[in-house]
């Protein structure tokens, strides 16, 4: 593949960052923060621009928080100005990376997302006798500064721009040359491209055909039991070889008849359903949310907004009776 170039440019460009403040601030016109980078918009974009130009961006300003949504995750939130500058990488770079993706790469991809991937999965489950789902441990915290770059390289010849990937990748470490912050526009990007090679190598030099990857879940599909357990063997030497990653002892190698575990949900070749754990989430959060509402936290507007998207991850499973019973039950909507 031809590697991009004279891309530093167009993200610093005022229209670039301008429309990268209008993605930073969709849903969030109301926090303090945004109100007050709109107050002197013009300005602050130019310093944002002003920096760049000067190769000093002011990064690194992270704000922790712990999140159990169901595991237990440290979450790094960017400053807002950085969201920004996040955003306006990502509109220049992310074409670039996506042309690197395999079509059975689903998550940070526009037309993807998890709906299709369930449905690519079904459909290997209605082919297959057999499936292995595998997940790297530790994941985001576990992927290496300098194999990043050089898998960056590659797809990149844009010295200042490689440069500034370099930047915004060493705020941030679990431990020396290790980790991307979870939470950030960037992490979520450079975390699905990392695992791109890997994509290419299980497709192209394994030619295993059913195979799919949503972030650091992937699951191989197969007629056959021995050909997967061989597979596993090769997938645990690439990942230690090239990337310097572990799997999760929690490996899965099981019959697709007995419905494949993927994304909260557990998917039959004819129907889907919810896993135990994405019920209990669905029914907590919605106790939750009913609360807000309840003691005046949230306003009705603030409620739809948090409902509407709980209650469409439900949707991918044949969950009607299940919703009823818990919105009846906990009234948010009656």
């Amino acid at each position: 593949m031809k590697r991009a170039g004279n891309l530093y440019y167009l993200i610093t460009s005022h229209e670039n960052l301008r429309i990268a403040f209008q993605k930073s601030a969709r849903g969030k016109q109301e926090k303090k923060e945004v109100i007050q980078f709109r107050k002197n918009f013009d300005r602050n974009i130019e310093k944002l621009r002003s920096q760049l130009l000067k190769g000093e961006p002011d990064i690194g300003h992270y704000h922790f928080f712990v999140v159990r949504d169901p595991k237990v995750r440290t979450v790094c939130a960017a400053s807002f100005p950085e969201r920004v500058l996040h955003h306006g990488i990502m509109n220049v770079c992310e074409p670039f990376l996506d042309s690197y993706s395999i079509y059975d790469s689903y998550a940070c991809r526009k037309g993807k997302g998890n709906r299709k991937a369930l449905a690519r999965a079904q459909k290997f489950v209605r082919q297959s006798s057999w499936y292995l789902k595998l997940d790297i441990s530790k994941y985001f915290n576990s992927i290496d500064h300098t194999i990043m770059m050089q898998l960056l390289a590659r797809r990149f010849k844009d010295k200042d721009l490689l440069m500034l990937f370099q930047k915004i990748i060493d705020t941030h470490h679990i431990r020396p040359g290790k980790g991307v912050p979870i939470g950030n526009l960037i992490s979520q990007h450079l975390a699905n491209f990392y695992l791109g090679c890997m994509d290419h190598w299980i497709k192209e030099e394994r030619r295993i055909k059913a195979y799919l990857r949503y972030m650091d879940d992937f699951i191989l599909f197969s007629k056959e039991k021995s050909i997967l357990k061989k597979e596993l063997k090769e997938i645990e030497k690439y990942l230690k070889n090239n990337l310097d990653l572990t799997l999760k002892n929690d490996i899965q190698l099981n019959q697709c008849y007995l419905g494949v575990p993927f994304l909260g949900f557990r998917v039959f070749p004819c129907h889907i359903r919810l896993l135990p754990r994405s019920k209990k989430r669905f029914s907590k959060k919605l106790r939750e949310y009913e609360r807000y509402y309840c003691e005046g936290i949230w306003t009705e507007r603030e409620l739809a907004r948090h409902v509407e998207p709980l209650i469409d991850f439900t949707r991918a499973a044949d969950s009607l009776r299940f919703r009823r019973m818990v919105i009846k039950k906990f009234g948010v909507l009656s």
